[in-house]
């Protein structure tokens, strides 16, 4: 939840991904070197491809970082800046330094920039739901609180946010909706409530709900139970995110397709918002990103210390590979795929739900070079 030689032996050149404004133009048929290796270029007719960048990236601290984010990919999201417990951490107190800095990277190098998140049960400060006497404040309180942070957040980056997580994982797994802090003193109306202050902020931006495990047919049904209500309420939801952190099995392929074709069903466009593949043993299966679940470390649990065996790279290749064949098939429905980390030591992965592990889950290695396998998803989008 927070470098550059791109080498490829499929009869490709060298080429610098830091030299990104010296572009090479070499023709091999109809395309360039330059658009056979760089993925936003590959998928540009498709759908957006995205990171999430954390501090260090997004004040260009790690210049073998940002320059793979400049190279490869056209859509940022900020993994905690714009979270209200950094926003806002003390009622009336904003703090945008890091936030106008993440929107301004975005601006400068034309990227597609999304806002995350706005209200959500996780990382908001406690004052938000208590008084001066540390009660429970009133439904009218954190209705107000709620609208006042909304419009401030998204008000300040009219124009400029293209879209926002506004609500994020307010359905369990069983379906039903969250007990959350908002729930329990507002009713379920926050959600509805939310999207409408952030629609009166910036008319112009998108709005998405997002949650993690969508492909549990419960959790699936329940988050458009929600979002239909909510568009029957004449309230917009313009896309559902699914997050996708997902594992070498887990979940099942045939219910992720469900899941798209499902939630574009009610009208909404699908993005896949936080996309990482874990390769290490499963603590709990079906947690998804349900980040108030930790577990001790053991040594079993963190067998890939030294590397990868090939056995185990070849099946997080396949996965993905797998994935992306979904997702390409799908690309009428689905208009952005972001994953959660530049490279594999960025990841929040390796801290949760078991901390001190080493994880493999993204695109580019520890070092932000490529893994073999990208080149093979360029490949399947130049084919589709």
């Amino acid at each position: 939840m927070n470098k550059v030689k791109i080498v490829f032996f499929a009869g490709i050149a060298t080429l610098g991904l830091a030299c990104t404004s010296t572009k090479s133009q070499q023709v091999t048929g109809d395309r360039t070197i330059e658009d056979q290796v760089i993925l936003k270029h590959a998928f540009k007719d498709k759908f957006y491809i995205g990171t999430a960048l954390n501090l260090e990236q997004i004040w260009e601290r790690n210049a073998a970082a940002i320059s793979v984010v400049k190279a490869q990919f056209n859509s940022i999201v900020a993994e905690n800046c714009m979270k209200s417990m950094y926003l806002q951490p003390r009622e009336g107190e904003f703090n945008f330094k890091d936030a106008d800095r993440f929107v301004a990277l975005g601006e400068q190098h034309g990227m597609h920039i999304i806002g995350h998140t706005l209200m959500w049960h996780s990382q908001t400060p406690t004052w938000f739901f208590i008084d001066d006497k540390g009660k429970d404040v009133s439904r009218e309180v954190l209705i107000e609180r709620m609208r006042k942070h909304i419009h401030t957040v998204v008000g300040r980056y009219k124009g400029r946010v293209h879209g926002w997580d506004v609500v994020n994982e307010a359905v369990l797994d069983n379906g039903e909706l969250r007990k959350s802090k908002f729930y329990n003193i507002i009713g379920k109306d926050f959600i509805k409530l939310a999207f409408q202050f952030a629609q009166e902020a910036d008319p112009n931006a998108e709005f998405y709900y997002n949650d993690y495990s969508t492909a549990i047919p419960a959790k699936r049904n329940g988050i458009m139970k929600l979002v239909k209500e909510v568009l029957d309420s004449g309230v917009r939801v313009d896309a559902i995110g699914m997050q996708e952190h997902n594992g070498l099995d887990n979940p099942a392929l045939s219910e992720v397709e469900k899941t798209i074709v499902d939630f574009a069903s009610l009208g909404t466009k699908v993005m896949v918002t936080e996309m990482d593949i874990s390769v290490l043993p499963h603590v709990n299966p079906n947690m998804g990103a349900e980040i108030s679940e930790t577990y001790q470390y053991k040594n079993e649990l963190n067998p890939y210390k030294e590397g990868l065996p090939d056995a185990i790279a070849k099946a997080l290749a396949s996965r993905y590979k797998d994935f992306f064949k979904l997702y390409l098939k799908h690309d009428d429905k689905i208009t952005r795929v972001t994953v959660w980390g530049v490279g594999d030591g960025d990841s929040w992965k390796n801290g949760w739900p078991v901390p001190g592990r080493t994880d493999y889950p993204l695109l580019f290695d520890r070092e932000y070079k490529p893994k073999p396998f990208v080149k093979d998803l360029i490949e399947l989008a130049k084919q589709k």
